[in-house]
């Protein structure tokens, strides 16, 4: 399962579409944006916005107006392909995966929460695993509290500059072998 809907997520699901089952759950339908929309049309769009403000013009909405997901090639083949298609949020999750308000279940072996920029953590509550920080205590990405939970992205705490996509590839690529050694000994 993954849960978001933004550029991680939809890349994380393209990846995955191909080799399991893959419920992407988002809280509104994706807004991919066109297909030739790259870094360098995104730059030059928040550009002209700023310029637009600085000048006092009329705000174009910059970038977030043309949608939010970038049409890198994977999604784009998966979401070409049919394969990229997503589920509204769950209520709640359950002992095997996920419940919908309307009683629907799903199986999930494992969730991958694309939630955005901030630390978002307040359905990891029932653990009990925050500090008096409000910080949930780590050893690399691995929660203490809790050996199946890994964090990623979530500022410095996870690792030097894992909050950006360049910094965070070194902790996933230790958290996902973590993680395999952690499925191999199940």
């Amino acid at each position: 399962m993954v849960v978001g809907g933004g550029n991680s997520g939809a890349q994380i699901a393209a990846d995955l579409v191909y080799v399991t089952d893959v419920i992407w759950a988002t809280q509104r339908s994706p807004r991919f944006l066109a297909d030739a929309i790259d870094g360098r049309a995104l730059f030059d769009h928040a550009t002209a916005r700023r310029r637009a403000l600085d000048e006092g013009r009329t705000d174009t909405g910059g970038v977030a107006s043309l949608g939010d997901i970038v049409a890198v090639p994977a999604v784009r083949e998966a979401r070409d392909a049919g394969l990229l298609k997503t589920q509204p949020m769950f209520r709640r999750l359950t002992a095997t995966g996920i419940e919908w308000d309307d009683g629907t279940h799903a199986e999930a072996d494992a969730i991958i929460w694309c939630t955005g920029f901030r630390p978002a953590l307040s359905h990891l509550a029932p653990l009990g695993l925050r500090g008096s920080r409000g910080h949930i205590s780590t050893l690399g990405t691995r929660a203490l509290g809790e050996p199946r939970l890994h964090l990623l992205g979530y500022g410095d705490w996870t690792g030097p500059a894992s909050a950006t996509l360049i910094g965070v590839g070194r902790p996933a690529r230790e958290a996902a072998a973590a993680i395999a050694e952690l499925l191999r000994l199940a």
